[in-house]
């Protein structure tokens, strides 16, 4: 986590709350998320009801659908945590994707058309698509090549949420004037989750559960099982004291006089991660003043609250 600004000094009381990674076994599970390697074929809501089934939980849901046919990065939480993954339903993501032209038009024609269908572009969301088939602008923020075969293009791109890399790719071989398609895609990113030592498949749940059950092991299910604060990861956070978390708790929106410390560079309107001092999510909700304002301000509400994911009374209530 980057270094926080400091408004005020507070203590955490260690009878309250606890640690994300010190939570009991059970607790961990019910609020935790996996960073799920998906495979070609089901569905991403097959996906959830597999890891249900494996994990015997109440509830599973994902962050972010991926197509039956594509594979790669799908956050799944589980119980509590089906609520946190709804922050990631914006979060940046990145894909690498095989497309293939119609014919081969030469590597600096492809690489001077990618350049163009970089920053700001229009998209309609195709017709099998699950929403509105309307004009939307979406951020493109960077595309590499990573191997040019001929008429076999794979690059990597990072957009933003609710791009159709399936669109992107027919609309560049309309503009490349020779037709192209996505032959295959494989999600890298999406926030935080990547393809690193966390990523785990369906596979790895089912043995780490066993593990657990059979031989009571908790460590290979600790690994594939994160807490539900790493869907907030990359959002910018504020600190508050432990006597303003059960007032947030009940649906409060936070005063300046409950910040310990916020990041840096926070914007208005912008979503932030409202956490504890042992660094639990308590809450997320949109900015009422930017960082210098809430540096300056002695009182007045700094962030309008959206979403709580802590149980009311898991903190001591000092409100009236």
């Amino acid at each position: 986590m980057t270094e926080l600004l400091q408004k005020a000094y507070g203590e955490t009381d260690p009878q309250y709350g606890c640690p994300p990674e010190e939570r009991p076994l059970k607790e961990h599970l019910s609020k935790g998320i996996i960073n799920l390697d998906k495979p070609s074929g089901p569905t991403s809501h097959e996906i959830d009801s597999w890891v249900k089934r494996i994990l015997k939980s109440e509830k599973t849901g994902h962050g972010g659908t991926l197509d039956p046919r594509v594979t790669g990065v799908l956050p799944i939480g589980i119980d509590t945590a089906t609520r946190v993954i709804q922050l990631l339903l914006e979060a940046p993501k990145e894909y690498v994707c095989l497309m293939h032209l119609h014919e081969d038009v030469g590597e600096a024609t492809v690489v001077k058309i990618l350049t163009e269908f970089t920053g700001k572009i229009f998209q309609t969301p195709p017709m099998r698509s699950a929403v509105k088939r309307e004009l939307r602008v979406r951020n493109i923020y960077y595309v590499n090549i990573l191997e040019n075969d001929g008429s076999d293009v794979l690059f990597r791109i990072g957009c933003e949420a609710g791009t159709y890399i399936r669109k992107y790719c027919h609309d560049m071989g309309e503009a490349l004037g020779c037709g192209a398609h996505m032959a295959e895609l494989r999600r890298t990113r999406v926030a935080d989750f990547t393809e690193d030592e966390t990523l785990k498949t369906l596979q790895d749940v089912n043995d780490a559960y066993h593990y657990w059950k059979e031989d009571d092991d908790e460590a290979p299910l600790r690994e594939c099982v994160l807490p539900m604060e790493r869907a907030a990861s990359h959002l910018k956070k504020i600190v508050v004291r432990d006597s303003a978390v059960d007032a947030l708790c009940h649906g409060a929106d936070l005063a300046a006089g409950g910040i310990l410390q916020y990041s840096e560079g926070i914007k208005k309107n912008e979503t932030l991660a409202v956490i504890t001092l042992k660094d639990e999510l308590v809450a997320a909700g949109l900015a009422l003043a930017t960082t210098p304002e809430m540096e300056r301000a002695e009182k007045g509400i700094m962030v309008d609250i959206k979403k709580v994911f802590m149980e009311p009374g898991t903190y001591p209530m000092m409100w009236k």
